[in-house]
């Protein structure tokens, strides 16, 4: 590195090394750190021990109307925008899934279960048979 790089890269080091001073001065002038009390906040617990004599069970009053969006899927694949659209009607697509392989049950796009296609009253419907343990859902989020 030559000496006019080192005087450069020297001088802007500098120059944020002021402006760094200078946004601590401005930061204490707007809000000094010396007046800022925090406080810890306190929740309640959801169990019902308040309205039902200490059982310890969850309240899920709460919750049991928020509405979720359930979904079944039979596989997916990736193509080519090109191959999109040269997609028509009799166009077949290859999933990733084998044939009698189960469905993935998804609730707001997080896999809960697994299943099997069944017809009810000439409707399609699922058979769970394999729902995907808590543990196991926190597992496959790193994923």
């Amino acid at each position: 590195m030559s000496d006019t790089d080192k005087d450069a890269n020297e001088a802007l080091a500098d120059e944020w090394a002021a402006a760094m001073e200078e946004q601590d001065v401005v930061d204490d002038d707007i809000i000094p750190a010396s007046t800022i009390g925090a406080e810890s906040a306190q929740f309640q617990e959801l169990t019902s021990d308040s309205n039902k004599g200490g059982s310890g069970e969850v309240q899920l009053d709460a919750i049991l109307d928020v509405p979720v969006t359930i979904s079944m899927e039979i596989g997916r694949t990736q193509i080519t925008i090109r191959n999109l659209l040269q997609l028509n009607q009799g166009s077949v697509v290859e999933l990733d899934r084998l044939a009698g392989e189960p469905m993935d049950v998804l609730v707001n796009g997080t896999l809960i279960a697994k299943g099997e296609v069944v017809v009810v009253n000439e409707k399609f419907g699922i058979r769970l048979t394999d729902i995907i343990s808590p543990a196991d859902r926190v597992k496959r989020l790193g994923k």
